[in-house]
């Protein structure tokens, strides 16, 4: 029998993806159309738009190139994501998760975007051009901004050293000083995407001060990021998820621990 859980699954599915759910009655898709559509998707604590922000790195990382597919396609094609924010978006992955992994993604929405305007028989627009950057060009002046920006974007009074590849010419000149500062797509989505990568890998640091600077920022709310970690789970396992989960609430508690604090 079909249920009510499993009919708004389909709904939500056919919604989300914009094409229709499986007809597969395996407990894979049962479990995918039922619990992942039928109640992460269809949660109010966080928007499809967001949602799409912690999916499209899941899958991306994931190495399945089929749901990379999907969710590319379903992003796109619901007009969720202009073309222009998906390739941000790949970029921002770029940093956060590598750049082989984000090769494969980039050439995911080629294919996608591909597939729409065909699907559409339109011509596939031509590329736009590139995003004007706002950052300056100058050595020291784009270090002296990625430091800014460094403090600024993870709320902490310090910067890393200078003195070596990774922090200097890495971290505060490109990472800070242009990637992050890039209009293509604006902070909350940022932060979406960065916290779903660090959570992949398992970097204990960066996982800590991402949730940290998310929360404290106010770009994403202490009720969002529970949604999060709930809908990262579902695209990326509940283990990883459950040391996200820790992570959140401890972050959760250090803000209001700050909140809190008299001022000096």
């Amino acid at each position: 029998m079909t249920t009510e859980r499993s009919q708004r699954g389909r709904r939500q599915f056919a919604e989300v993806m914009t094409f229709p759910p499986p007809d597969d009655s395996s407990a894979t898709a049962t479990g995918l159309v039922d619990f992942v559509f039928g109640d992460v998707w269809s949660r109010p604590g966080l928007s499809r738009r967001d949602r799409r922000f912690v999916t499209l790195p899941c899958v991306a990382a994931a190495d399945a190139q089929e749901p990379l597919d999907q969710h590319v396609y379903a992003a796109l094609n619901s007009g969720d994501l202009s073309i222009t924010e998906m390739r941000e978006a790949v970029l921002h992955f770029a940093v956060y998760a590598g750049w082989p992994k984000a090769s494969r993604f980039n050439m995911a929405v080629d294919a996608q975007w591909d597939r729409i305007h065909r699907e559409r028989r339109l011509p596939v627009p031509p590329a736009e051009p590139l995003l004007p950057l706002s950052t300056p060009s100058e050595p020291e002046a784009r270090l002296a901004g990625g430091e800014h920006s460094f403090r600024e974007i993870n709320c902490v009074p310090y910067v890393p050293p200078r003195d070596n590849p990774y922090s200097g010419a890495g971290i505060l000149n490109f990472v800070f000083g242009e990637m992050w500062l890039r209009p293509g797509l604006g902070m909350k989505e940022r932060r979406l995407i960065t916290v779903a990568c660090v959570a992949i890998q398992d970097a204990p640091i960066p996982i800590m001060s991402h949730v940290y600077a998310a929360l404290k920022s106010k770009d994403v709310s202490f009720d969002e990021m529970d949604e999060v970690a709930l809908h990262f789970a579902a695209y990326y396992g509940w283990p990883k998820a459950m040391h996200l989960s820790q992570v959140v609430a401890e972050q959760k508690r250090r803000v209001l621990d700050e909140t809190e604090m008299p001022a000096t």
